[in-house]
């Protein structure tokens, strides 16, 4: 199966429980495909666990939800070596990050401790406890929710923690027509317990090593330093994106490309993902802000700034 064989075959496997939600389902498939990590921020109830959830049965995934509060700790993310009295030994005894697609609930409400014991697993897939390093199963993916409504008693996120998320997605209100249809499809059972799994972990792990094959030429390749380079020297921004973030661009860039069908990269692929890849990486000054103006318009300002190549 072709790699947008599976896409196609992983979106409507997911539409049979999300309504609608068609962009936000690609952009989590380029995140899985890139091995990057998401955070879904919007309010309560628009279907972020459901979608999490729906994504690990299709690919046949092990879950587990971290629900993340104030007096959560960082072994209990993690996990932690506890003595076994009748081997008269400690062993190690995994916490629920050891598992391929990793649900951390409403995370900005866990202390800047407990945020930091994910920085390790985003970024190197693996876990350091009491000295001893544990690979992370493959793929492993982690999807963070937060609630950017409600501030009380959270932590909001660092720049660090921040810029290890691929993507920042939205899923928005459904309109009349998409709530009708939920309020019909949810009305007799759950559809979550009907669906089935599509692909195995194993074939999503070879489909992430064929999207680095995908080709990006040397003028789309500048277009997206282009944009990355004016983020950092955009009047309004404090902090532009990291070298990080330009990785993570290319790589997005090339999963949009395979999920589209094609073995390259075009410029309309880095335009489509530069807002939701870019705007939590860049720190806007504080005259800026109170201007009223978000990182959302600002990378909006930079993508239509940047000429943008003429590829044959």
């Amino acid at each position: 199966m072709k790699i947008e064989e599976f896409a196609a075959a992983i979106q409507k496997n997911i539409a049979q429980v999300i309504i609608g939600k068609q962009d936000a389902v690609e952009l989590l498939l380029v995140a899985l495909l890139s091995g990057g990590h998401v955070l879904l921020e919007d309010v309560p109830g628009v279907g972020k666990t459901t979608l999490a959830k729906t994504l690990a049965k299709s690919i046949a995934g092990s879950f587990s939800r971290i629900q993340f509060t104030p007096d959560l700790l960082p072994s209990d993310v993690t996990g932690s070596s506890l003595f076994n009295q009748k081997q008269q030994e400690f062993e190690f005894r995994p916490g629920p990050i050891f598992h391929q697609i990793v649900l951390a609930d409403e995370i900005n409400r866990a202390t800047p401790r407990t945020q930091s014991s994910l920085l390790e697993a985003m970024q190197e897939k693996q876990v350091t406890v009491d000295g001893v390093t544990r690979p992370l199963p493959a793929p492993f993916m982690t999807i963070a929710t937060q609630n950017p409504i409600e501030l009380e008693g959270t932590f909001p996120l660092p720049e660090a923690q921040l810029d290890r998320f691929l993507l920042q997605i939205e899923l928005g209100y459904p309109t009349f027509e998409q709530e009708d249809e939920i309020l019909e499809r949810y009305q007799r059972q759950d559809p979550l317990t009907q669906v089935g799994s599509v692909v195995s972990g194993d074939e999503i792990v070879n489909y992430q090593a064929q999207v680095r094959e995908i080709h990006v030429n040397e003028e789309v390749r500048h277009y997206m330093l282009n944009i990355i380079r004016a983020t950092r020297e955009h009047e309004f921004t404090e902090l532009g994106v990291s070298p990080r973030g330009s990785l993570a661009l290319f790589r997005a860039s090339q999963a949009l490309a395979a999920i589209r069908g094609r073995d390259y990269v075009i410029p309309s692929d880095v335009q489509h993902l530069a807002p939701t890849l870019l705007t939590h990486r860049i720190h806007l000054s504080a005259q800026t802000r109170l201007r009223g103006r978000t990182p959302a318009q600002i990378v909006t300002d930079i993508a239509d700034s940047v000429p943008v190549p003429v590829i044959d």
